[in-house]
């Protein structure tokens, strides 16, 4: 099964910038994932079970790293990509 992810991060914190581009920077690591930034959030595609896995692992890192953090999600039904 196909999913596409789309999150926006909201780091309670004055240095979002560097917290929010790390979370990208993590998601990118992972090559099994297609991965599209835009100014407002960051679109995710793939296998299902891959890009979950993807999410859990850089939201995880996220919050040890960067402490209190909002993440705004919608996930949808197929690969949607443009």
């Amino acid at each position: 099964m196909k999913l596409t992810v789309e999150i926006s991060k909201y780091p309670l914190q004055d240095n979002y910038l560097s917290a929010i581009q790390g979370f990208i920077d993590e998601l990118n690591q992972h090559t099994d994932i297609h991965v599209i930034t835009n100014t407002l959030s960051t679109q995710i595609f793939g296998d299902y079970d891959t890009v979950m896995a993807a999410l859990q692992a850089c939201i995880r890192w996220s919050f040890d790293r960067y402490g209190q953090v909002v993440f705004v999600c919608k996930f949808l039904h197929g690969d949607l990509r443009p």
